[in-house]
């Protein structure tokens, strides 16, 4: 980890990479999510090729960590330690003395010890949901929030037929779409995702000039 800030330390440099010099917290959003997602890709693809994609997701981490210790408002060592701090702080039946029964209660303690860290505040169901996921998987979060019924088949086709031909009716029909895959244990966003890369996958290779 150190070579690798080393390493964009010196890109940074007076006399590194332009590219690399001309970049900010808000110039690298969309690459953080493009590496996130190619590495969820990568799961599918073997052990070589999620090494190398989660390689890009950590130099994102610590692209944006050298970007703040120039502005002298955190750098890596923060992020570390404070990641570290959390997972002991919320696993208190590993790192201390609670005891659970099984996962179901581990997630009601994470949940808890997450309010706690608030001072009890609760937050709006929009804060809950980071406005960069995908579409599907943020109904998906939405729906369980709101704790919207599990549908089914037949929700799907009554969205479809009751729908009228506008965007608003093409969001509720993939709503109900989305509903029909948690009734499966379906991750809706991980499912099309792998049906889209699919299609590309079959799609003939353009013809050589």
């Amino acid at each position: 980890m150190q070579e690798l800030l080393t390493t964009l330390r010196r890109l940074r440099a007076p006399d590194g990479c332009p590219w690399d010099r001309e970049q900010t917290h808000e110039s690298l959003r969309p690459y953080l999510l493009e590496e996130a997602a190619e590495a969820v890709d990568a799961v599918t693809e073997g052990p070589e090729a999620l090494a190398a994609e989660l390689g890009d997701v950590l130099l994102q981490v610590a692209f944006h960590s050298v970007i703040a210790e120039e502005a002298g408002t955190f750098g890596y060592a923060d992020v570390e330690r404070g990641i570290v701090e959390k997972l002991v702080r919320r696993h208190p039946h590993v790192f201390g003395d609670v005891q659970v029964a099984d996962a179901g209660e581990v997630v009601v303690n994470w949940q808890a010890i997450k309010a706690a860290e608030r001072g009890g505040q609760p937050r709006r169901a929009a804060d809950r949901v980071p406005t960069a996921l995908g579409a599907l998987a943020r109904e998906t979060a939405a729906q369980k929030l709101a704790g919207t019924a599990k549908g089914g088949r037949g929700g799907v086709r009554a969205a479809l037929e009751n729908a009228p031909d506008s965007a608003e009716g093409v969001a509720g029909v993939l709503a109900a779409a989305v509903a029909w895959a948690r009734s499966l244990g379906v991750d809706a966003e991980v499912a099309l995702r792998e049906h889209t890369q699919a299609r590309l996958l079959a799609l003939p290779d353009p013809e050589e000039e």
